[in-house]
């Protein structure tokens, strides 16, 4: 889904949609990413759902496309243009990027796991791209959902352990967490570096 307005939008993996002051969009993340960007004033929105950290085929249809990291980012710009800002001058919130199997060991080939290798991929981006990072919440083994009325308030953001019983992996906490503190079963997040992330 590529939509420019929305009143309450649950983005599914592919999707970018971009939004106005008073909407709500909504995620939920495993080793995914979802890239939050917002002009200065706050009074436009835009979010994508990533799932893949390289280049779609030449032959993937639009859906398929924006499920790769460059397509959904530069679907992003192009919206946050039409709607009159620079995406140099946005800021971004990045969220996801966990670890869905940790008990499985990578490859000699594997130098990230999946959600790894989506986080790097989106912070090295929009650090070349110009875009300022407000915050991020990146990694761990848990699950994330992430709810954000654009505006002033930092999107919501709750996490859920992969190791958590079934029953409880169903049941989110109803208790959002602060920007800049840490989810209550993943990593800390970790300050931004020129370098890569790992």
């Amino acid at each position: 889904m590529i939509a420019e307005t929305c009143a309450h939008t649950f983005l599914h993996p592919g999707d970018v949609v971009c939004a106005h002051r008073g909407d709500q969009l909504q995620t939920l993340l495993g080793s995914c990413v979802a890239i939050l960007l917002t002009d200065p004033h706050r009074t436009v929105g835009a979010m994508c759902h990533i799932v893949h950290a390289n280049s779609a085929p030449a032959t993937a249809t639009a859906r398929l496309a924006t499920c790769h990291a460059g397509t959904a980012l530069s679907t992003m710009y192009r919206l946050i243009k039409n709607e009159g800002f620079a995406p140099q001058l946005c800021k971004a919130y990045v969220y996801g990027g966990g670890n869905m199997f940790p008990a499985l060991t990578l490859s000699h080939q594997q130098q990230r796991h999946v959600g790894d290798a989506n986080a790097h991929w989106v912070l090295q981006a929009l650090l070349h791209d110009g875009v300022e990072i407000l915050h991020h919440d990146l990694g761990g083994c848990a699950y994330r959902r992430v709810a954000w009325t654009i505006g002033p308030q930092a999107p919501q953001v709750v996490a859920v352990d992969v190791a958590c019983p079934p029953a409880h992996r169903l049941a989110w906490p109803h208790k959002a967490l602060t920007p800049g503190a840490p989810c209550r079963s993943a990593s800390r997040p970790r300050p931004l570096q020129h370098g890569p992330w790992a």
